[in-house]
């Protein structure tokens, strides 16, 4: 077993290890697309998450089969934040739900897992739009699209972290809105969702000098998440109950039974993997083991944020492979940018152009430019290779 740590780590310079991520965006992008089916009005957000997080546990346990030692299932749990909420909403048991309504903005944030290579996405809707979206929401939510957009382009070996958080800052403000402060978009590595690489978002003076500057290499794998506000772009935390961890590295002699219970539970069932506190049978103890591991920061929690409660918030995410010949997107699904209208659109002639471009591998570049020349407010929509076909 010791023989095992020691092997060198496995990058997508392996065609297998770009196999498993490639499946586990297939699936994942799969989970996506029934869970905003699920997305109707009087829907249970909690239903809605567990569904999501039982269709990745099962499409995953359905690979791989004969390898049992090979460990694969949720990377992320399903959450569903509505509205102002910006993230890690997915409530417990006991947890107060919330119901969907009309004219709801949800943002969907999910992945998946095999073998540890970890596919992540995320997609914002509006519940029951059967006609366009004009106002703040079509404003915050192109802002966080096209802002996605630029930073999948701006994402190639050489290029610096800084060019993705400037672009993003740009092109959220040509929308009147701002990214969600200090948000971060991390490498993603064999069984670590948030490796040391990262992008960061609308960074305060303070963060802007803690934050280490990077550059971008061939073979490396990102998650390129961006959380758009219409506010101020804070998020602050409020009276909901955390329900999503992740084990840390920390050790501790934990002095609760509870604890070292849930803790044990926790390294053999999701190792450092992200696990919703309603996964484990008896919640109420799992609550009570959770305190003392987060209190010795051996267990992480994530935060349920929120912006003021008259904004909105959207968000976009996908997973992506520098590969030598370009990006592969392995997560994503189509977004259909005419049923949002805005009385704004990208100011910077640069960025605009940017987002025209054809997305993807360089093989097979014929026609992406010509749809694209169309107009950055529609036709990108074809470009991203989101369908796992590369």
């Amino acid at each position: 077993m010791a023989d095992v740590e020691k092997e060198p780590e496995k990058t997508i310079a392996e065609d297998l290890v770009v196999t498993k991520y490639k499946l586990a965006g297939e699936i994942v992008n799969k989970t996506l697309k029934t869970v905003i089916e699920l997305c109707v009005v009087d829907a249970s957000v909690r239903e809605i998450c567990t569904k999501g997080d039982n269709l990745l546990t099962e499409e995953t346990g359905k690979v791989y089969k004969k390898e049992k030692e090979l460990k694969k299932g949720i990377a992320f749990p399903t959450c569903l934040s509505v509205n102002n909420c910006v993230c890690h909403f997915s409530p417990a048991k006991n947890d107060a739900d919330y119901t969907l309504k009309a004219g709801d903005v949800v943002k969907i944030d999910l992945g998946a897992h095999i073998d540890g290579f970890i596919a992540v996405a995320a997609h914002t809707i509006v519940v029951g739009a059967d006609q366009k979206i004009s106002g703040r929401q079509a404003d915050v939510i192109l802002a966080a699209y096209w802002s996605v957009q630029a930073a999948l382009r701006l994402l190639k070996s050489g290029s610096s972290n800084y060019s993705i958080t400037d672009a993003v800052q740009q092109i959220s403000e040509s929308y009147k809105c701002k990214p969600i402060e200090g948000m971060l978009s991390h490498e993603l590595k064999q069984f670590k969702i948030d490796g040391e690489k990262t992008i960061i978002q609308n960074p305060s003076e303070a963060q802007r000098k803690e934050h280490e500057k990077c550059t971008f290499e061939k073979h490396e794998v990102y998650a390129i998440d961006v959380i758009v506000s219409s506010g101020e772009g804070v998020g602050r935390e409020k009276d909901t109950k955390v329900s999503i961890y992740k084990k840390s590295d920390e050790n501790y002699m934990l002095k609760l039974k509870a604890s070292r219970a849930l803790l044990a539970e926790v390294k053999t069932k999701y190792g450092n993997m992200p696990f919703n506190i309603r996964s484990f049978e008896e919640e109420t103890k799992a609550r009570m083991g959770v305190v003392e591991c987060v209190s010795h920061k051996m267990i992480e929690p994530f935060q349920v944020l929120y912006e003021k409660p008259s904004e909105i918030v959207a968000q976009f995410k996908h997973t992506v492979l520098l590969m030598p010949n370009g990006v592969n997107l392995v997560t994503g699904i189509p977004f259909n940018a005419d049923i949002y209208v805005s009385e704004h659109s990208i100011a910077q002639p640069n960025l605009k152009e940017l987002v025209e471009q054809p997305l993807g591998p360089v093989k097979g570049k014929g026609k992406g430019k010509k749809a694209a020349a169309g107009g950055a407010a529609t036709k990108v929509e074809s470009a991203p290779a989101v369908e796992t076909k590369a």
